[in-house]
C-alpha cells in the first residue's frame, strides 16, 4: 500500500500542469482510499525512511564529487571508508532510485604501431601486474588526446605495487623522447630499484636504441608484451581507459596547454590521491605508498 501512496505522493509533487491528475483521481485508479493516503502523507517519516533519505543525500554528494565516474561499488567502499554502516546492495538499489548511473568505458582502439627491434625482449611479466615493494616493476604506454589545436600524445609510468602514476610527460608528437621524459620523470621522483622491471607494449618508441640505452642508464631491465594484445598491457590501458572515461570524454580542450594542466590535475590529484582501487582493497595508491612506508620504519 505505501508504494501506491508514494507514487501519488510523487506524481502530484511533478504535475505542473492543468491537465495533471487530482489526488482523488490517483487514488481511484490505484484502488486506494484517498483519506487513507491523507493520513499516510501527514505521518512523520519512519526512522528506517529517514535512514534512507540521509544515504541518498550523502550517496548524491559522492556521485558528484567524482564526476559520475563511480559505480555502486566505489560509492559504498567511500561510504564505509566514512565510518558509515551499509549493504552494498542497498547503495545499489538507492543509486537505482537516484537514476545516479556511473559513465561506461568505450571500446579499447589500438594505437600501437609495432617496432622492429634488432634483437628480441621477452616478456618478463606474463600478465602478472603485482610488486610486493614500490620500484620493481612498472608498466609503460602512450595515448593521444584531442584538442582543437590538434592531437596531444601523453606518456606514462605506473608502477604495479600501487598502481600510481610515479611519472608522465605530454607533448605533440611521439618520438622517443616522450616515452624517455616520462621515464626520466619516474626515477628522478621515485626510487626504482636495480634491475626493476619496466615493462611496455612493442610499439616504435619502446623498441628504439634510445629507450634501450635510457633503460641502461637507470639500471632497468626491459620486457614488452606481444604485439596488438592489449591483454599484455593491461595495467597501463586500464589507466587510459580511466582516465578517458572518467574525465577526457567529458571534457573540451580548446589548447593542448589546457588538455596538459587538466590531465596532470587528475593525475596528481585525483587518481593518485583520491580514487579508490578494488585491486588495492579499495584504497588509493597514495595511502597504500605511505603504508608501506610506515611499515618499513616501523620494522
Amino acid at each position: 500500500m505505501s508504494e501506491k501512496y508514494a507514487l501519488i505522493a510523487a506524481e502530484h509533487a511533478a504535475a505542473h500542469v492543468a491537465e495533471a491528475p487530482t489526488v482523488a483521481q490517483m487514488t481511484r485508479w490505484l484502488g486506494v482510499s484517498k483519506s487513507g493516503y491523507y493520513e499516510w502523507a501527514a505521518r512523520p517519516p519512519s526512522t528506517a525512511e529517514k535512514r534512507r533519505e540521509e544515504l541518498k543525500i550523502k550517496i548524491a554528494t559522492l556521485f558528484d564529487s567524482f564526476d559520475g565516474a563511480y559505480g555502486y561499488r566505489r560509492i559504498h567502499a567511500e561510504l564505509v571508508r566514512a565510518g558509515e554502516h551499509v549493504g552494498e546492495e542497498l547503495v545499489r538499489k538507492l543509486m537505482r532510485e537516484l537514476n545516479l548511473v556511473a559513465v561506461q568505458p568505450k571500446p579499447y582502439k589500438r594505437t600501437t604501431i609495432p617496432g622492429k627491434p634488432e634483437q628480441a625482449v621477452a616478456d618478463l611479466v606474463a600478465r602478472d601486474f603485482t610488486a610486493d615493494k614500490p620500484g620493481v616493476k612498472c608498466v609503460g604506454d602512450i595515448t593521444y588526446i584531442k584538442t582543437w589545436e590538434g592531437w596531444l600524445y601523453v606518456a606514462t609510468v605506473i608502477d604495479c605495487f600501487n598502481k600510481e602514476v610515479i611519472g608522465y610527460a605530454m607533448a605533440e608528437h611521439m618520438r622517443t623522447e616522450l616515452v624517455t621524459d616520462a621515464l626520466d620523470m619516474a626515477a628522478r621522483n621515485h626510487q626504482l630499484e636495480q634491475d626493476c622491471i619496466m615493462h611496455s607494449d612493442r610499439g616504435t618508441q619502446y623498441m628504439s636504441a634510445e629507450y634501450s640505452a635510457t633503460l641502461k642508464e637507470f639500471g632497468l631491465r626491459q620486457s614488452v608484451g606481444r604485439t596488438g594484445v592489449c591483454w599484455d598491457n593491461a595495467l597501463a590501458e586500464s589507466f587510459f581507459a580511466s582516465l578517458k572515461n572518467e574525465r577526457v570524454h567529458h571534457m573540451v580542450y580548446p589548447t593542448r596547454k589546457a588538455a596538459k594542466e587538466d590531465i596532470a590535475r587528475y593525475i596528481e590529484l585525483f587518481y593518485n590521491r583520491r580514487r579508490i582501487h578494488s585491486a588495492l582493497g579499495y584504497r588509493t595508491p597514495h595511502e597504500v605508498r605511505i603504508e608501506y612506508m610506515n611499515s618499513q620504519l616501523a620494522a
